[in-house]
């Protein structure tokens, strides 16, 4: 959301980002991988920013990753602390048991993976499972700079190499963009929310009734 938000308000928090140039990666990153993610932010950021080449590429994709793993390691240590509860809490229980499976299939992957493919693919519940799970904090680490440094080179080298016909892109086709973000958002959103409400109808249907307790007669 804050991706169509950005682009809303180009004439103002956009610039101000680009203004303040890699520090705001670490502000973004702080934000993008934590329990509430804003998808797409970081990526604008750092692609406009290559774009403008106030400093060499590989600049911003390191600000953006260390961005991410210190987001990153923040969500890793609140489950860490509170356990299999935290993530049990966000998801439905079939969502919960999906993740543990991943994760305890794959591991390494489960983080790396999901840290390198772009929006909508979610991270926040790998972060989330490999701190409830204990998973070893190095290797968490390791695999959450791995997807994201991967994913951030790739960006930063596209913005440098492509970042006028991009940025030429968004000013040419502004519009139409941000129409086709918003109704995608909306898409997801109405999506989820019948997702939520199926899935509560089917756990109240599945649920044991309630024993009810008899009066005791004299």
């Amino acid at each position: 959301m804050l991706a169509i938000f950005l682009l809303a308000s180009k004439k103002s928090a956009l610039r101000w980002l680009v203004h303040l140039g890699g520090p705001s990666l670490i502000l973004l990153g702080l934000v993008d991988n934590s329990i509430i993610p804003l998808p797409g932010s970081t990526d604008i950021v750092t692609i406009l920013l290559a774009a403008h080449r106030r400093e060499p590429w590989i600049y911003y994709a390191v600000m953006a990753t260390a961005g991410a793993l210190i987001g990153g390691f923040l969500t890793y240590r609140m489950a860490s602390k509170g356990g299999k509860a935290t993530l049990e809490k966000r998801f439905s229980k079939r969502k919960v048991n999906q993740v543990y499976a991943i994760f305890e299939r794959w591991g390494f992957a489960a983080v790396a993976i999901p840290a390198l493919l772009p929006p909508p693919f979610p991270i926040v519940p790998m972060l989330l499972a490999a701190g409830a799970l204990q998973y070893p904090t190095r290797k968490f680490l390791t695999a959450l700079a791995v997807g994201r440094g991967l994913r951030f080179i790739i960006l930063a080298y596209l913005g440098y190499r492509y970042g006028r016909h991009i940025v030429k892109f968004f000013d040419r086709y502004y519009w139409p963009v941000l129409i086709v973000l918003i109704a995608i958002s909306l898409l997801g959103a109405g999506l989820g929310f019948y997702e939520f409400r199926r899935r509560r109808k089917v756990d109240q249907a599945t649920s044991p009734p309630t024993p009810q307790v008899q009066g005791r007669t004299a």
